[in-house]
């Protein structure tokens, strides 16, 4: 009974040494910049997650969990910011008022027992897929949105209809840049050589769409693929 009051007097003046710290600095106790290393959960997907309290527990400033920010009850709602390898970042109201910091994820309930597994999968795709749109790149398991994002709109769209089922393909002309030499006189009349980039036409692709995602890729002309073959990523993670 005696170490329960003295570790609750320890988070009650951590809550107060906070606010009055926060209030001497002008700075939000909301503050959710996340750490390096960990996954920024909320701006990574398209709309909210919201975890349970499951039992009195502490909220730390940090996902090392070595000082407590203040303490939240049993069955609060909480917003998820971000995620460590064992504690999430929450935003919610502490005893003390409302908060944005760390929990060990066992003091946090999730409709989706795969959360932790589903939040890694998604951000480790979401980077595969960035990088790919980066490079001009398209993969099986790619959505329409992707492809576009990658090689823009297609030059060419078709659909096939059958019952229950919608196909489409998108096909594209894929260009490379060539350099050309080109010879010219410069303000002084002398003769001077540059360089500048011709498009040129490098092949024609074919990309096939079912249920939603990439399923078939074709080079109909030409290498457009550059020779590296078909590749591959995960298709569209849910996370609720």
């Amino acid at each position: 009974m005696r170490r329960r009051s003295t570790h609750a007097l320890a988070l009650t003046v951590a809550a107060l040494l906070f606010g009055e710290a926060s209030a001497q600095s002008g700075k939000s106790t909301l503050s959710t910049n996340t750490e390096p290393g960990t996954i920024d959960v909320e701006t990574l997907l398209p709309k909210p997650i919201r975890l349970t309290v499951a039992a009195d527990s502490v909220i730390y400033y940090q996902s090392d969990l070595q000082r407590a920010l203040g303490s939240m009850a049993a069955n609060t709602v909480v917003q998820l910011v971000a995620m460590g390898d064992t504690a999430f970042k929450v935003r919610g109201r502490a005893r003390h008022g409302d908060v944005a910091g760390w929990m060990h994820m066992n003091d946090l309930n999730s409709p989706d027992p795969k959360l932790v597994e589903k939040l890694k999968a998604y951000a480790e795709r979401r980077k595969t897929v960035a990088e790919l749109i980066q490079k001009h790149q398209v993969a099986i398991g790619m959505t329409p949105e992707e492809v576009k994002a990658s090689l823009g709109s297609p030059t060419r769209k078709s659909s096939h209809l059958t019952a229950g089922t919608r196909e489409e393909t998108f096909e594209y002309i894929v260009y490379k840049n060539v350099p050309q030499a080109v010879t010219g006189r410069d303000q002084n009349g002398n003769l001077v050589q540059n360089i500048i980039y011709v498009k040129v036409e490098s092949g024609r692709l074919s990309v096939a769409l079912k249920g939603g995602t990439v399923n078939d890729i074709q080079e109909t002309q030409g290498s457009p693929l550059g020779g590296g073959g078909v590749k591959i990523v995960p298709g569209p993670i849910i996370v609720n």
